[in-house]
């Protein structure tokens, strides 16, 4: 096998890593400010969250990208690269279910340590920050990482839906110049799960730690 195809399918997978880590982080803190909304004590702010997540979550991610890449040149001319548009929609859709998580593990919190916060005399942003979210971070390790799995093989679909040249995308272009679809889809799958195994292992240690931590 040529250097050169090995090299090819190595830059989708950067291509692949740089998109999850960028719509991760966008989506993270997307999805830290809907957990807050959702949780708020205004009923129609909680409401317009839910909305919000229960919107995105029934959206398909190929149909987000398709939007994302372009609506903007067809409603006010502006073109957004395959990256730009891979991001935005992957950081919509991440935000929807990170938000959710989120908030489980927020409201997961005993009652008793919102309270005795407040009985500190601690301001609602004391509060969150150095009672709350501490022990909500425990909690929301283990699937928040999950998500971050299922996040970097979500990014295959770029390809599809924009032609970003990720790692799948790269995969497709070997196999259709050399016809060999069983050679590099399967190295494609190999480097996949070089990405996303790790993740798998750490998440289980952290709930089994998190398990035995609360026994």
């Amino acid at each position: 096998m040529r250097t050169a195809y090995i090299w090819f399918l190595l830059q989708g997978a950067w291509h692949t890593i740089l998109l999850s880590v960028l719509s991760l982080v966008l989506g993270g803190v997307l999805g830290f400010l809907v957990s807050l909304v959702r949780i708020s004590k205004v009923r129609a702010v909680s409401a317009l969250a839910l909305v919000y997540i229960e919107a995105v979550q029934g959206i398909p991610p190929l149909v987000l990208m398709a939007l994302a890449f372009y609506g903007p040149a067809i409603l006010g001319g502006v073109h957004v690269s395959a990256l730009g548009a891979a991001t935005l929609a992957l950081a919509i859709f991440s935000s929807a279910y990170l938000g959710e998580i989120w908030r489980g593990c927020l409201q997961a919190v005993p009652k008793a340590q919102w309270e005795a916060a407040e009985c500190l005399g601690l301001t609602a942003t004391q509060r969150l920050f150095r009672v709350i979210l501490p022990q909500a971070l425990r909690l929301s390790l283990p699937p928040t990482v999950g998500f971050v799995v299922q996040l970097v093989k979500s990014t295959s679909i770029a390809s599809v839906a924009i032609g970003y040249g990720e790692l799948t995308y790269n995969a497709k272009i070997l196999n259709n110049s050399t016809f060999e679809p069983f050679m590099f889809f399967g190295l494609a799958g190999v480097l996949y799960f070089v990405m996303c195994y790790p993740l798998s292992r750490a998440s289980r240690r952290l709930e089994a730690r998190l398990n035995l931590a609360n026994r």
